[in-house]
């Protein structure tokens, strides 16, 4: 059924109810796929090809996303020493000196300064070589099979090919306490370029600094903002940060739209969905177990409204071309009305309970 295929993944926008002047990505009907980090993050110690194809957090790499059936790509921004948000996911840059690996803080660095690094728009200037280190330590050159300039915010709203939306996550580190005046500059900063180039298209903002999450709602009432949490996957001192049952507390607390949790906490939690939706937000997931089709799959039918995705092709895919006559008028049903909680045979209940546990170990 090609027209299912096609509807799939679009956003209706709310009629009526939003305060005025107010801008909306949903209340949202139909599932949405958002790429991470435009085409898919860079994985350097994965054996998939996949994962080394496209440098993450490039223009190349958003409008090679753009050019898919998603509504947002999801980048990360931070705010330079000299005030130019910039978008790069790493607190921390790498490169080699004289065989010693050297590692500079990216907010400490002037935009030039960064730009240094890597591929160089004017091919005469070779940049610095680029590494990476994974959470476990291990360093990696940083290459892929398609390679781009670092990227600025502005040259984003410029050069990406509309009508993708945008999903903004504000970018800080977990190991730093910053102050409610550090977290208002940075902010102030990156709302000042979201202003001048937005034009119409969508935005939203997201982050797991719940004070910067909180302090974007207030410092702009045009676009919504989400908490960002692993729901528990990993313990940190901000209580905030270790729970989906307190992620709820902190939208509600700072009038946020919604969560977007690691769906690992989902699979393991699924009742905190039926909260999640009675607090009235919405509730998005990223995470490796979403380039598993079934995963995402089974996500939308228990009411996830949408997933951000590293195999944006595949996964759309995935779904729309699902052959199940069954489970097909299941989602259009859940589609129409999705007041119903969706109603799983014992058969896809124990599809669910068998897969996830299998999942989640490999992942």
């Amino acid at each position: 059924d090609s027209d299912f295929k096609r509807v799939s993944f679009s956003v209706v926008l709310k009629e009526g109810g939003e305060r005025e002047g107010e801008e909306t990505i949903g209340s949202i009907t139909k599932f949405v796929v958002m790429g991470h980090r435009g085409s898919g993050m860079n994985m350097l110690q994965s054996p998939d090809p996949r994962m080394k194809s496209l440098k993450e957090n490039s223009l190349l790499s958003f409008n090679a996303a753009a050019k898919l059936p998603l509504d947002f790509i999801e980048f990360d921004v931070q705010v330079t020493k000299d005030d130019c948000p910039v978008i790069f996911h790493d607190n921390f840059i790498f490169t080699q000196q004289q065989g010693v690996l050297v590692e500079k803080r990216v907010t400490d660095l002037t935009l030039q300064e960064l730009l240094s690094y890597g591929p160089q728009k004017d091919e005469s200037n070779v940049g610095k070589p680029l590494f990476r280190k994974t959470k476990d330590g291990r360093v990696f050159e940083w290459k892929v099979e398609q390679d781009d300039c670092f990227c600025t915010l502005e040259e984003a709203f410029n050069k990406v090919e509309s009508p993708v939306g945008f999903n903004i996550e504000l970018k800080f580190d977990d190991q730093l306490v910053y102050t409610k005046q550090q977290l208002t500059h940075s902010l102030d900063v990156i709302l000042k370029v979201v202003h001048e180039h937005a034009g119409d298209r969508r935005i939203m903002f997201s982050s797991f600094q719940p004070d910067a999450a909180q302090l974007m709602r207030k410092l702009q009432q045009k676009y919504h903002v989400f908490f960002l949490t692993n729901g528990g996957s990993e313990i940190y001192t901000d209580t905030r940060r270790n729970s989906l049952e307190e992620a709820i507390h902190v939208c509600l607390e700072g009038g946020l739209q919604g969560i977007v949790s690691e769906v690992k906490a989902i699979f393991r939690n699924p009742g905190a969905i039926a909260r999640i939706k009675e607090a009235k937000l919405s509730l998005f997931t990223y995470g490796q177990l979403n380039n598993v089709g079934e995963v995402v799959y089974m996500q939308h039918l228990m009411g996830v409204e949408g997933v951000i995705v590293d195999l944006v092709d595949e996964i759309t895919r995935a779904i729309s071309d699902n052959d199940s006559d069954k489970k097909v008028d299941q989602l259009r049903k859940f589609q129409r009305n999705t007041t119903l909680p969706p109603q799983f045979s014992k058969e896809e209940l124990s599809f669910l309970l068998n897969l996830m546990p299998q999942l989640m170990v490999n992942h």
